[in-house]
């Protein structure tokens, strides 16, 4: 355990003392049909530009961490951090419809929601709804607000709150009834009256919360004005209550809810793996008919050549070799052969680690994992991708010391901290190990007690990571009910999303089923590209009773190469949670 501190002190030190060398980026720039000439690309703090040319190519010398900036007028501006394997970055414009003719743009002093989350926790008159944060003070509408100091332990249940608080509702029914709902006078019609609808850490609701302990609220705001729950649709017609809880987790939101309560019915053309398959590279298509052992060595012998210098080939190799026919040691000879080419690219050697992790070879994950920390030390994941991968192998004292070790670097401001999705999947997954593997951890003859949070959620829980920084897709979730809500990574639709992931250096989301609309769920995927014409590969971890001593977990990777349509990923049955 000593050596492992003095690697992670040595491997940290170094991260923070390098000198990023000058590489050149090349690339095209389009406007998805054809090539744009004059986009100015500069990097950011620096006076110098360049241009594309008439075929919208472009060379540009730059250091891994800079940043760069596509300015075309007509277009949306395009910012793009250096990672360190970026070589290639052929990109798509897309018009700017928000720029109007003939408007003057003044300073303002509305605050942005970065500012609100930054104040969020000294500004009781702040609340965080599934759409963003909300100042009381400022908001274009009326607000009732109230705090926990409004919260009395006689109420059982909302409804109770309801009555005894909040001025101009009418309650219907108790704490018992099913049936119940709030309703504001004077809100909508006599021939069609809308109840509240209820936004839960982010949860959205229909029918009265029951369920919910009212003693856990920590904020509700009662938005009652149209223009603020504009963004709720139909669902917020009668008012929105927006709950903020004392345990609240900011990444429990969007995934059930969203697909569930928005009249979204899948009407897509989604394509099953075999249609995907007609669209490989005809390598792949030729592995996939093969029907021996020897018949998939021989086409393996005749495309080497032409692909001697395709990593992604060596790795599709592998692939094959290890899914389909079980052996392992053709498979791992074939990436021994072409190690060299591969040990310095952390994007490789992380899909390299997905698909050990697919096989069930742990272990031979883990030393994955180890090379990428040693190439990668100041991005967050690779403390998340070594404790989880030690705790995979059985190693669960290794696995907690990874995770304390990385909350003390963030508490001493050697990584960064913030509000994120990577906390929230930090802290869950750091909970989740001392929840399940509480023996495990403490000492055999030392102390007997370690805290441990309240496990959050308990339920299915999908945890998707893609290898490439630069890969962009469209996540979908369909329920049961055919009902579905998608999740855009691209920088067209999520721009400050991605610039932070890069920031912080983190490709993961998680989502989270609660089992409050059991039955099989699909997920399905749109792939953009990469802006290069490698593929991209997406691991989802699948989680099923998450949280409770039956937790088990399977590893999924998959390749994406076909671009603009969806295909299906997986499907998983999502059973009813019942409470302990």
């Amino acid at each position: 355990m000593k050596n492992l501190w003095i690697l992670f002190f040595v491997i940290t030190t170094c991260a923070f003392s390098q000198t990023a060398e000058l590489k050149t980026i090349r690339g095209t720039i389009t406007d998805g049909t054809r090539p744009i000439e004059d986009v100015a690309i500069s990097i950011e703090g620096n006076t110098q530009t360049t241009f594309s040319d008439v075929k919208g190519n472009y060379t540009i010398d730059a250091k891994t961490g800079d940043i760069l900036t596509y300015s075309y007028a007509g277009m949306k501006t395009v910012q793009i951090k250096i990672e360190d394997v970026t070589r290639i970055l052929n990109l798509e414009m897309f018009p700017d419809i928000n720029n109007l003719d003939e408007v003057e743009v003044t300073a303002s002093r509305r605050k942005s929601q970065k500012d609100l989350a930054e104040e969020y926790r000294t500004n009781p008159r702040i609340i965080k709804t599934a759409y963003g944060y909300l100042n009381a003070e400022t908001a274009a509408g009326r607000i009732n607000v109230f705090g926990k100091e409004d919260v009395n332990a006689i109420f059982v249940c909302l409804l109770d709150f309801a009555r005894v608080r909040i001025p101009g509702v009418i309650v219907v029914g108790d704490c018992g009834k099913d049936d119940s709902a709030i309703y504001m006078r004077g809100y909508g019609s006599i021939n069609n009256p809308s109840p509240i609808a209820y936004d839960i850490d982010g949860m959205l609701f229909t029918d009265v919360p029951l369920w919910f302990d009212i003693n856990n609220a920590e904020r509700i705001f009662l938005l009652q004005s149209l223009s603020l729950t504009v963004p709720y649709g139909f669902l917020g017609a009668g008012g929105v209550m927006v709950i903020n809880t004392k345990t609240g987790t900011p990444a429990a939101k969007k995934v059930v809810d969203q697909a569930r309560l928005r009249n979204n019915y899948l009407e897509k053309t989604v394509l099953t793996e075999n249609q995907v398959q007609q669209n490989a590279p005809e390598y792949l298509k030729e592995f996939a008919n093969s029907s021996s052992m020897s018949e998939s060595r021989e086409i393996y012998e005749r495309y080497a050549g032409s692909y001697v210098n395709s990593s992604y080939f060596v790795l599709d190799a592998f692939n094959h070799f290890s899914k389909k026919w079980k052996a392992y040691d053709m498979a791992d000879a074939i990436v021994d052969e072409h190690w060299k080419r591969m040990e310095t690219n952390p994007v490789l050697l992380k899909t390299l680690a997905y698909l050990y992790e697919e096989q069930g070879r742990f272990d031979r994950a883990n030393e994955i994992y180890k090379e990428v920390f040693i190439l990668r030390p100041n991005y967050v994941q690779s403390y998340l991708d070594m404790a989880k991968s030690y705790r995979t192998t059985g190693e669960i004292k290794k696995a907690a010391s990874i995770f304390a070790r990385y909350e003390y670097l963030v508490d001493e401001e050697f990584l960064p901290d913030g509000e994120n999705d990577f906390a929230t999947i930090f802290q869950r997954e750091y909970n989740n190990l001392l929840t399940l593997e509480r023996k495990a951890i403490l000492n055999e003859e030392g102390g007997k007690s370690l805290y441990v949070a309240e496990e959050d959620f308990k339920g299915t829980r999908l945890v998707f990571e893609w290898s490439d920084g630069e890969a962009e897709f469209d996540l979908m979730f369909v329920n049961p009910e055919n009902q579905y809500y998608t999740w855009k990574h691209s920088l067209v639709n999520n721009a400050e999303e991605i610039m932070e992931e890069k920031n912080l250096g983190y490709n993961i989301k998680e989502y989270l089923i609660d089992g409050s609309l059991p039955g099989l769920w699909q997920v399905n995927i749109n792939y953009l590209g990469n802006k290069s014409l490698t593929p991209s590969y997406l691991k989802a971890t699948i989680y099923t009773d998450y949280g409770t001593p039956d937790q088990k977990m399977e590893v999924k990777v998959f390749r994406l190469g076909l671009k603009g349509v969806y295909q299906e990923l997986f499907k998983v049955n999502a059973p009813t949670m019942v409470s302990n």
